[in-house]
């Protein structure tokens, strides 16, 4: 914002120099005009001198547009400060060379000497601060030394014929009078156009500090908006995945009840039914438990604060119930836990079922005569879980959709059919929750390291 801010400054200050400068030429055109028709109607102007005015005031304007063609190339940090002082200079030779254009042009019997307050407003438009009042110092002081010198003889002094008395330049009451009160004059224009245009610079900045708040406020709303649309549609996939995992056990379970119901399955091969019926049940309901879980992760309202957890023993209390299971697939079985542990700050059945995911897991997909191995250490700032086993592994690719709703491997379900393909999500929903860190290693057809990393606490 601050960048857009000062490219908006340089920008301004650039438009009012080209706009002095294309001014600067409309005045010479003008000067060129007076000149022909002041020679026309009073027949006293030195022409010759005022067209040498003006083609050093047009010389002098052509370097100026040079000048604020190569300021404009530049790409520098000082560029406001260059502009500021470029137009500076730029009143101030104005000023001079309009004050010398009256000279030739009558002195104090030219009317245009009004032109004066036009320097001192643009100088309260184009430049902030006080330059305006200098401004009008410098013209009251440059007509008042004019007229001293035409008064006192010090230059000659030209008359519009037929136009006002020849003796006005030396009526020295007159001009104790106007010098004054010009001088007054333009100090008041200088006081009110600098207050009309600081106000307008503080509104301006105003709108550009609100456009520039806009653009941040548009440039958040469409972050947000392309997150909401993500999560949308992260929504609608997740609810059309469940209602498939979901119609597959109950379609089965139909089926299997049709049957029987319709009499086409005798009663000795009943029972076999009814506990295929049952097992899609309990699939069923395991798929349930898991998007509860789930829910209950994405949504903490009402949950319990964390409590300090040793995440030993909730380790080895989950073993015990896996060990039968890995007993019956022949597996070489073993836990490790580094004595002295300090605890975790979580919810004890959040380390519960993290352990019970990654140790099902390795157990489920590991071959009989495979190994699991379970350990537990620390490093200075995290306790540090492992479950190692020499399953089935996976390649590359497949790791990076591991923590996926409903993801499972061709091999996994090739090796066992029974999953609801949520538990590693759940595993890394309870790690993240708790600022730490689940990863994987693994290898297709040697097995996987899960390692997971948990702040400790005190």
């Amino acid at each position: 914002m601050s960048d857009q801010l000062t490219l908006s400054l340089h920008h301004r200050f650039k438009e009012h120099t080209d706009q002095l400068i294309e001014l600067r030429w409309i005045a010479i055109a003008l000067a060129l005009v007076v000149t022909w028709l002041g020679d026309a109607v009073f027949g006293t102007l030195p022409v010759a001198e005022l067209i040498l005015l003006c083609a050093a005031e047009a010389a002098v304007n052509g370097l100026a547009h040079l000048y604020s063609r190569r300021v404009e190339l530049l790409n520098d940090a000082d560029l406001e400060r260059r502009y500021s002082r470029f137009a500076q200079l730029q009143l101030n030779v104005d000023i001079v060379f309009f004050t010398l254009f009256l000279h030739l042009t009558g002195g104090i019997e030219n009317p245009f000497y009004i032109f004066y307050f036009v320097y001192v407003t643009a100088a309260a438009v184009v430049l902030p601060g006080g330059f305006s009042y200098w401004c009008a110092a410098l013209c009251t002081a440059l007509y008042s030394l004019l007229v001293y010198l035409e008064y006192a003889h010090r230059i000659p002094h030209i008359h519009l014929v037929n136009f006002v008395s020849p003796e006005r330049y030396q009526r020295g009451l007159f001009l104790a009078v106007v010098l004054p009160s010009l001088g007054a004059t333009l100090v008041t224009c200088a006081y009110l156009a600098s207050s009309i245009a600081r106000t307008l610079r503080r509104r301006e900045q105003e709108l550009l500090d609100s456009n520039s708040s806009c653009e941040l406020r548009a440039g958040e709303l469409t972050r947000l908006n392309a997150r909401l649309a993500d999560v949308d549609k992260a929504r609608s996939q997740f609810i059309r995945l469940v209602t498939h995992e979901l119609r597959a056990p109950v379609a089965a379970i139909q089926s299997y009840l049709r049957l029987i119901l319709d009499g086409y399955v005798p009663a000795e091969k009943q029972r076999e039914i009814i506990v295929k019926s049952e097992r899609r049940a309990l699939e069923q309901l395991a798929l349930i438990g898991d998007l509860l879980d789930l829910a209950r992760l994405q949504d903490k309202r009402g949950e319990e604060e964390p409590v300090p957890v040793d995440v030993g023993p909730v380790l080895m209390g989950v073993a015990d119930l896996m060990r039968a299971r890995a007993e019956d697939k022949d597996l070489l079985f073993s836990v490790e836990v580094e004595p002295g542990l300090p605890p975790v700050k979580a919810m004890p059945e959040h380390i519960k079922r993290l352990w019970t995911n990654l140790i099902s897991n390795a157990i489920k997909y590991t071959e009989p005569g495979g190994i699991v191995v379970v350990t537990l250490a620390q490093n200075p700032n995290y306790i540090v879980g492992t479950v190692r086993d020499t399953g089935i592994g996976m390649t590359p690719e497949q790791m990076t959709h591991l923590y996926e709703e409903f993801y499972r491997t061709e091999e996994a379900k090739t090796m066992e059919r029974q999953g609801t393909g949520l538990g590693l999500s759940i595993a890394k929903r309870i790690v993240d929750s708790y600022g730490g860190r689940l990863w994987v290693e693994s290898e297709l057809g040697k097995g996987s390291r899960f390692s997971f990393a948990l702040p400790k606490m005190g």
